[in-house]
């Protein structure tokens, strides 16, 4: 039975993954890009443009939902209400959590120091934007309202200047845009990631930007740097001004430039003082930088360091060691750290609900087309509202010749729907000017009350002629909107708060470290083991360590701030300093270059050199009978190049290599025993390090070259070289007798 059970519950799984299989086979397949179009590009265009992006008027709208709450509250001329509260009613329009809405408000708060223009004047604990151990406060604990400034944010809102749209959930209506007075896109930093795109906006001075505006709207070509001559940051510290770095920022909205670090220096406690920092870093960045490099002992000259930030401001004390130059330090510390900071510029702002990357320029263009029509808009507003009065007035003008009449006409009438038909009827009047009139209290109808009213006839027909004036044409709309700027200019003046450098000004240090000179004397040995020897330790020496079946093959004399040419078998030049090696004492091997020099496994060397300053040439024979004649500046690199490919001619084995301050006679010795001895002066200098040069003795019959030396040391003192002497190159030299032949060919 149990078994026959077994077999009934297979037949029950085999039914159901039967089911899986049919379920399975229905799906249709879909061409990725089809995917992508249907349902990640939605995604991605709602996260660009709802969150990631500022629009023309410079806010995201997390921040113009915060904003225009803070102003329906009545905050921006009551009193301070606590932010939970604040944030509490931002959640009708905004609905990404009370903590997003919260750190919107904390960047845009007075207190933290993050915008030019703070838009929320704050109290309490709202942290700091330059660091990121000074965390803010809760919500419940702090307090805001809305800054003075936000007047020009808000300005005459309620004139239909902006376009209203629904909340998230359709109970209430919110601005899609704030009619701001001026280009708060340019003043306002800010900075977005969205998908597969980014904006970085650095802020401008208001001051600046109001002007330049000004100027733009008379002239669109205008020189722009003339008036906002680079961007302003609320940390301060100095741009290093390049002015074809800004030029590129104000066309194309692309570009970098480098903001360093303000500090001074205080002789009596030897500290230094830094108090304004880049934007893009923070206190806690910087001082974890400098210590790490401190215990490295890439920094030596620092005692101590501490974020001393209060309540007056930023401030990093930096303790000096004795005879430390602070100038120096400093220029290293710009170096190495974010002392000195690069901003990258990436301006991509939504227009009409599409992001794009534009200029200053193209910025101030879009903001003033925007701006000339809100200001149309609201103009119309006010010109129908006063045109609405003046026809109200017009009626109540009406019956001023007989107020007896109207008073008759509305008691003689017996149902009230037939009073407002007679009035029209008795004055003249339209049914608007009628309800009007129908609708003054008994107490207002009299003469005095009358006269008064039509009193702002005239006024309103001077006013509303204004306003035609203004819609007339798009000049007096813009010379409108300039006098605003004016306004602004005028009304809120902020200093600049960073400074200006000049590239020449700026001191420049090398990062290498200090290395001590003294003359050292560099050995090679036939397996490749490098020894630096100090001239103290080869005195005392009696006997150098070499490892089994090594033996000595290449000496000279090299100093410890030099650099060496290592020459490999595979045609590649390794440079290094000689610094770098340890001083070997006798008992020591050395050092093994294919290993420190991280060369290929099949690697091997095969000759080094002392190229001192890189102003002589250098001399290679090579096995098959070339010579060449290199320039050392060809072996010059701007950067930090460890290792030169294809550095010298690899069609023959490297016999010898030599520095040539001056000529002198080289001999070569072939495997048939002849022996050619000719002057470097034969040789031309040539540019190209891997050079095949020129042939130097005759290759015949399997001829190679032996042994490089001079001829002294071949031949023997006092032995005349006169037969063997090359007076033009290629030479075959002359065969050695047997009294000839020195004892090493014996």
């Amino acid at each position: 039975m149990a078994k026959k059970k077994t077999n009934t519950q297979n037949k029950k799984k085999q039914v159901n993954t039967d089911n899986v299989i049919g379920l399975h086979s229905e799906v249709t397949a879909q061409p990725i890009t089809e995917t992508l179009e249907t349902n990640y590009m939605p995604y991605a265009m709602s996260t660009n443009v709802s969150r990631a992006f500022p629009e023309i008027d410079g806010f995201k709208p997390s921040h113009r939902k915060l904003l225009y709450t803070m102003y329906k509250m009545g905050l921006l001329k009551g009193d301070r209400q606590k932010s939970a509260n604040i944030v509490g009613q931002t959640m009708k329009l905004n609905p990404h959590g009370d903590a997003a809405i919260y750190e919107t408000m904390v960047r845009l708060a007075t207190g933290n120091e993050a915008l030019l223009a703070p838009f929320v004047e704050s109290k309490g604990n709202f942290g700091k934007y330059y660091s990121g151990d000074l965390s803010y406060a809760a919500s419940r604990y702090t307090e805001a309202k809305l800054s003075p400034i936000c007047a020009e944010i808000f300005k005459d809102i309620d004139k239909d200047p902006v376009d209203f749209i629904d909340s998230y959930d359709g109970a209430m209506k919110e601005p899609r845009l704030l009619p701001t007075t001026f280009p708060n896109i340019l003043v306002s930093a800010n900075k977005g990631i969205g998908v597969a795109m980014a904006s970085d906006i650095c802020g401008f001075n208001l001051n600046e930007v109001c002007t330049a505006t000004m100027h733009f709207l008379e002239n669109p070509d205008c020189d722009l740097l003339e008036y906002m001559p680079m961007p302003d940051f609320s940390t301060g510290g100095e741009i290093i001004y390049r002015r074809e770095e800004m030029e590129r920022i104000i066309e194309t909205g692309l570009g970098s430039f480098q903001i360093r670090s303000r500090w001074r220096w205080i002789p009596a406690e030897r500290i230094i003082e830094v108090y304004e920092i880049p934007y893009t870093t923070k206190t806690d960045v910087i001082i974890d930088r400098i210590v790490k490099l401190s215990k490295e002992g890439k920094v030596r000259e620092i005692a101590d360091i501490r974020d001393e930030t209060d309540l007056s401001g930023l401030r990093i004390a930096i303790d000096l060691k004795r005879g430390v130059d602070p100038e120096k330090l400093m220029a290293k510390l710009y170096r190495i750290t974010t002392l000195q900071d690069s901003f990258s510029c990436n301006f991509n702002v939504l227009v009409d609900g599409y992001p794009r990357v534009m200029g200053v320029r193209q910025i101030l263009h879009e903001w003033v087309v925007w701006r000339v029509q809100s200001t149309r808009r609201r103009v119309n507003f006010d010109l129908g509202k006063k045109s609405e009065r003046l026809h109200l007035l017009h009626g109540l003008e009406a019956i001023l010749l007989d107020i007896d009449k109207a008073i008759a006409i509305i008691r003689g009438t017996k149902l009230e729907a037939e009073v407002v038909p007679n009035l029209m009827r008795g004055f003249d009047i339209d049914e608007t000017q009628a309800e009007f009139v129908a609708e003054l209290k008994l107490r207002n109808i009299n003469e005095e009350y009358i006269l008064n009213r039509t009193k702002d006839i005239a006024k309103l027909e001077g006013e509303i002629a204004e306003l035609e004036e203004i819609l007339s044409s798009e000049e007096n709309i813009k010379k409108v909107i300039s006098d605003e700027l004016a306004a602004v200019n005028k009304k809120y003046v902020m200093p600049r708060r960073t400074g200006r450098i000049e590239p020449s000004d700026v001191i420049e240090v090398s990062l290498e470290p200090e290395v001590e000179e003294y003359p050292v004397t560099i050995m090679l040995s036939r397996e490749g083991y490098l020894k630096k020897m100090t001239d103290r330790v080869l005195r005392k020496a009696a006997e150098l360590k070499y490892k089994d079946g090594d033996e000595p093959f290449i000496e000279f004399p090299s100093a410890n701030t030099h650099e060496l040419l290592v020459f490999t078998n595979k045609s590649q030049v390794y440079k290094c300093k000689v610094a770098a090696f340890e001083d070997t004492k006798s008992a020591q091997l050395g050092s093994y270059l294919a290993t420190d020099l991280e060369m290929d496994p099949d690697e091997s060397v095969i000759w080094v050199i002392d190229p001192e300053n890189y102003k002589a040439d250098a001399l290679f024979i090579f096995e098959n009978g070339r010579a060449v004649r290199v320039a050392l500046a060809g072996y010059v690199t701007k950067t930090n190049r460890k290792r030169l490919k294809n550095a010298i001619y690899g069609g023959s084995k490297l016999l010898y290599a030599q520095v040539l301050k001056e000529d002198r006679d080289i001999a070569l010795v072939s495997s048939d025993y002849r022996l050619m001895n000719f002057n470097t002066s034969l040789l031309k200098t040539k540019t190209t390090t891997n050079t095949q040069g020129v042939q130097a003795f005759t290759a015949k019959k399997g001829r190679v070259i032996t042994t490089v030396s001079t001829t002294e040391e071949v031949l023997g003192a006092g032995v005349s070289a006169e037969k063997f002497t090359a007076q033009s190159l290629p030479c075959a030299g002359a065969l050695m007798k047997d009294d000839d032949m020195p004892s090493l060919f014996d």
